[in-house]
């Protein structure tokens, strides 16, 4: 292709975001988290965030995967088109969305990126979480985000002040929960917040009450197993909503 791509070939990053099960698991620490997000009223100005949670939750990672398996060029593209979009909402709502909201979600990435790679995989050494840091870095730089930390040491701190500024448990946090549930069954909604368990920071449990032991904890080494022998696409379908079979599919990058 002869054009630079945005995230080397041999990153960190597209290991972590090339499986669908890690992308899975950012997406369910994600979406408990966000629910506490003082600013998620504004996904629910457009109405599109209650009526289809993991619709929603596809479309994210679609944007994800078009920053970090792009070309310099086209990652560029994709960011200045979720900045369009969010430029768009505030210019009809009337205000702007608050400056740390950007940040927060660039953040919970960072943490889901990480703590889900080192659930399913291994721990992740210093010099890959500062390229997993270094990335999103990059990204929010394009969105013109301020005050974003140089570096992932420096970025601890700042990811702990959000947690504990930026987040509470109000009506749409309860609302949203009551649409994960609507829209994945009981038994998959169990499975939904046990895997948040798994991922979870403190702060993040706390308020939304979680149990500190997660009853998936001990299938974990199961599932690597499973995995080892390509039955995950079978817990994957047993687990998932059958509509969404497509788009998990997609998830998993061949690299």
């Amino acid at each position: 292709m002869g054009m630079e791509p945005f995230v080397k070939e041999d990153s960190i990053v597209r290991k972590i975001w090339g499986k669908s099960d890690t992308v899975l698991f950012i997406f369910a620490g994600s979406a408990a988290e966000f629910a506490l997000n003082k600013a998620v009223d504004w996904l629910y100005f457009t109405g599109k965030l209650p009526a289809d949670p993991i619709g929603r939750l596809f479309s994210t990672v679609n944007y994800a995967k078009g920053i970090i398996f792009a070309s310099r060029e086209q990652a560029f593209q994709t960011i200045d088109k979720i900045n369009w979009i969010h430029k768009a909402i505030e210019k009809e709502r009337g205000y702007e969305i608050p400056a740390w909201s950007y940040r927060d979600v660039l953040y919970m990435l960072i943490h889901y990126s990480i703590a889900s790679f080192e659930l399913l995989e291994r721990k992740l050494t210093d010099e890959e979480k500062e390229e997993v840091y270094n990335v999103f870095y990059r990204t929010g730089v394009r969105m013109e985000l301020q005050e974003l930390p140089p570096n992932y040491k420096a970025w601890l701190p700042a990811r702990q002040q959000h947690l504990d500024n930026d987040l509470q448990k109000g009506k749409y946090t309860v609302d949203l929960f009551k649409q994960y549930k609507k829209h994945l069954g009981a038994v998959r909604y169990r499975v939904l917040l046990e895997s948040q368990m798994l991922v979870v920071p403190e702060k993040v449990r706390e308020l939304l009450g979680f149990r500190k032991f997660s009853l998936l904890r001990p299938t974990v080494p199961l599932y690597k197993l499973a995995r080892k022998v390509n039955l995950d696409t079978v817990v994957k379908a047993i687990l998932l909503p059958p509509a969404y079979k497509k788009e998990i599919k997609a998830l998993d990058v061949v690299t």
